[in-house]
């Protein structure tokens, strides 16, 4: 099956930066709408970013300013860089293909930001 895969997640100080990627397998990379999605625990996942196939993007309010996604569509990969970072950051970011015309939605695995001092 095709997947997604995260990476750089960790640890953090407050105001630091951390740049998370997604690698995704699979053909048609380039024509999906993508997104990054966060997870505490006990909370509903919410909605951080998303980027559509001409490079258009939007992002939460909790991270505007801050938060940027982009997309290296010859690499399949999906990244957001992450600065001015808060405690209130610290979560599981997924990242997400949404579905096209034949296919369901594609989510990663997860990977772990924590900030903290």
């Amino acid at each position: 099956q095709v997947q997604f895969v995260e990476s750089g997640g960790g640890l953090v100080q407050p105001g630091g930066s951390l740049r998370l990627s997604c690698v995704a397998s699979g053909s048609g990379f380039s024509r999906y709408v993508l997104g990054w999605y966060r997870q505490t625990p006990g909370k509903q996942r919410e909605w951080v970013a998303i980027i559509n196939s001409g490079g258009d993007t939007d992002y939460a309010d909790s991270v505007k300013g801050r938060f940027t996604i982009t997309r290296d569509n010859a690499k399949n990969t999906l990244s957001l860089q992450m600065n001015s970072l808060i405690p209130e950051d610290t979560a599981v970011y997924y990242c997400k293909r949404f579905p096209g015309n034949s296919d369901v939605s594609l989510w990663g695995r997860g990977t772990q930001v924590t900030v903290s001092s």
